[in-house]
């Protein structure tokens, strides 16, 4: 975990010239540049003051599977220009999702299901799961301006492991619908993930389990974080789980395509690659 933060910050400390050699493409691998990504439209005067590194599963250029939205070959930085990076992130990468393994096989207890229920290959067996390095600059956030480090959001998928440095910055609303919204702080704790529970997780759960609403406030220092986004497999078709519902309790979401859903998510918080070209 401390090379991953270093590596992290060894990137993010490169000049924006170098940095947008390796800019997002498509696929969302790659470099997101400050104000990229707009998570909270109606309260965010901009987008979120946080750069970040996009790295998806590995998935080579000619092979079928690639031709899918979310997979494909990673970018990655010149060697020469920062040695040693591809080969810390691809290990991380692959650690973490077992890691995300074992906490979805608790998840599944916990919805009296089969322990390896996620484990199935249309699930966590050909996962779309993505490493996100986040590097928030110094900027202080003002909620009553519109200004955050990241606007308030529910993560996509699954789950999400989330581990930060020392700064203090993550907030979330254990209760999204309360008004007004009451937002506390999630204290860092070193060797630790931090798990957000995804908005497919809430609709597969049927609401048993509800995704985490969570925001970013700046307080002037720098701070990094690594996100782990766990998602199902493209092809998924996510519905409500036989043990979450019952005559008195129906499926409150239609079943949802994975890959589809998650393609739409990206493009509606995310800014169109074409501004760039600019």
């Amino acid at each position: 975990m401390d090379e991953v933060f270093t590596q992290s910050k060894r990137f993010f400390n490169l000049p924006l010239n170098e940095k947008i050699k390796v800019l997002r493409n498509e696929k969302h691998r790659g470099y997101t540049p400050l104000h990229d990504e707009l998570l909270d439209p109606d309260t965010q005067v901009h987008g979120d003051y946080k750069e970040g590194y996009y790295i998806g599963v590995e998935v080579p250029e000619g092979d079928p599977e690639s031709e899918k939205p979310f997979y494909g070959p990673n970018v990655w930085p010149a060697p020469d220009i920062l040695p040693g990076w591809r080969e810390t992130m691809d290990r991380f990468h692959q650690e973490a999702l077992e890691v995300a393994k074992v906490v979805a096989r608790i998840i599944a207890l916990a919805l009296d299901l089969n322990a390896d229920f996620f484990d199935k290959p249309e699930i966590l067996g050909e996962p779309i799961a993505t490493l996100r390095l986040l590097h928030y600059e110094g900027q202080t956030s003002d909620p009553s301006k519109g200004i955050y480090g990241a606007g308030a959001h529910s993560d996509f998928g699954l789950i999400t492991l989330l581990a930060t440095d020392e700064v203090l910055g993550l907030q979330i609303c254990k209760d999204k619908d309360a008004k007004p919204q009451i937002w506390e702080y999630v204290p860092p704790l070193k060797g630790a993930f931090i798990v957000n529970l995804g908005d497919m997780l809430e609709r597969w759960s049927n609401c048993v389990f509800k995704s985490t609403l969570h925001r970013v406030l700046g307080n002037g220092r720098e701070r990094y974080s690594i996100a782990y986004f766990v998602e199902p497999s493209h092809d998924c078709v996510v519905e409500c789980l036989p043990t979450c519902k019952s005559e008195k309790n129906p499926p409150k979401f239609p079943p949802v395509k994975y890959g589809s859903y998650l393609s739409q998510r990206y493009k509606d918080t995310h800014a169109d690659l074409s501004i760039y070209k600019k």
